[in-house]
């Protein structure tokens, strides 16, 4: 039965994958992006990190296989992540639970795959947070403009992942999507802005044709900012900022460096206007049908590999940065008055003020959580 399902999905991946290459040849924008070139140095792969030992006795137990999937690429933070936790669970219970991991939206796309996964066709879905939105709105929080921009990974961390009332309100919307979250992979990192246009300070940003994701708050955003936001298919963004259709774009350094936007386009800028965070959910109901010992080692191993890959993102974060600046990147840092200049925005005000609202005021609790 699982197998046919998988050998489906997989055809059906396969589709997907070559209607998209119709589209042009560039990496896709993944969950976590693709990792620099293989001439560059490289983070050290989570994976290199040594299994635990079977730490309980799982021989009573039916074995149980967990289809986990997500669209990062080859190399990516996410995809690294997923590696190392399918290891992490196999030492764990001693192979009793294992993770079949797809990689590379073989599987589907970011929304098919939470769609697959809220109707149990795959058990686990790994994603950046914007397209959950539309299936968990609660995770609009993240949408909230440099929120997190303050603070390091240990307090974001604290406050996503701990025993906080922003936890306990995810995982009761999560629930009520018919998901459960297994948690959140970040580490103080954000998304980016690249530009051809030095935008050296928010004067600059006025009128900047910029490609977002369609995501209706992050649009918001940058029109308060005085930009033009415009949704684009990532497959049409290398060309149309070579062509000038577009003059801006923004995401995480590993994704520029992963699709060598280096090479048309001059200026990054540390907007830090998005946390980079990846998330991952397994469906509600097959959650609380595993063994509550199984549902520990899951725990356990999401625990042990949060800890070991979230460390490296910084160096991943850092790495991809180096790269660009020597690939001719011109780098563009902004002092704490450049952030507070654009919180004072009475567009960017109504824009937290909006989404605190649609949110039943978990906004306001994020923020009063992280400030404490």
């Amino acid at each position: 039965m699982k197998l046919n399902k998988i050998v489906a999905l997989t055809l059906a991946g396969v589709m997907a994958a070559s209607l998209a290459a119709c589209g042009g040849s560039k990496p896709a924008e993944t969950t976590a992006a693709a990792a620099p070139a293989a001439t560059e140095a490289a983070a050290p792969a989570a994976t290199e990190a040594a299994a635990p030992a079977a730490s309980g006795d799982y021989s009573a137990l039916d074995d149980v296989e967990l289809i986990l999937a997500d669209t990062s690429s080859n190399g990516a933070a996410l995809q690294q992540f997923n590696e190392a936790l399918a290891k992490n669970v196999d030492a764990i219970t001693g192979g009793k639970l294992t993770l079949d991991y797809h990689g590379n939206g073989d599987l589907g796309g970011d929304a098919d795959l939470i769609r697959q996964t809220q109707s149990g066709d795959i058990d686990i879905v790994g994603s950046q947070i914007a397209p959950l939105v539309s299936f968990v709105p609660e995770m609009a929080i993240f949408d909230l403009p440099m929120v997190f921009a303050k603070y390091d990974g240990a307090k974001i961390d604290s406050v996503l992942n701990g025993d906080s009332e922003t936890h306990k309100a995810i995982v009761a919307a999560y629930e009520a999507a018919g998901l459960h979250p297994l948690g959140f992979l970040q580490n103080a990192t954000y998304r980016l802005t690249t530009s051809n246009t030095e935008l050296k300070d928010l004067a600059s940003f006025k009128g900047l044709k910029i490609r977002t994701m369609e995501n209706a708050n992050h649009m918001a955003f940058w029109s308060a900012i005085g930009a033009e936001p415009t949704p684009l298919a990532w497959g049409e963004v290398y060309i149309s900022l070579q062509n000038g259709t577009i003059d801006a774009e923004e995401n995480a350094a590993d994704t520029v460096a992963g699709a060598n936007l280096q090479e048309v386009q001059k200026y990054l800028a540390f907007t830090n206007h998005i946390l980079y965070c990846n998330q991952l959910a397994i469906n509600k109901d097959k959650w609380e049908s595993l063994d509550p010992a199984y549902q520990a080692a899951l725990e356990e191993a999401m625990a042990m590999t949060l800890a070991d890959m979230g460390a490296k993102l910084k160096d991943i974060d850092s790495s991809n940065k180096k790269a660009l600046e020597e690939k001719g990147m011109t780098m563009i840092e902004y002092p704490d008055s450049f952030y507070d200049e654009i919180l004072a925005l009475d567009g960017v005000k109504a824009l937290y003020a909006e989404i605190d609202s649609k949110v039943g005021g978990l906004g306001t609790t994020l923020q009063e959580e992280l400030a404490k």
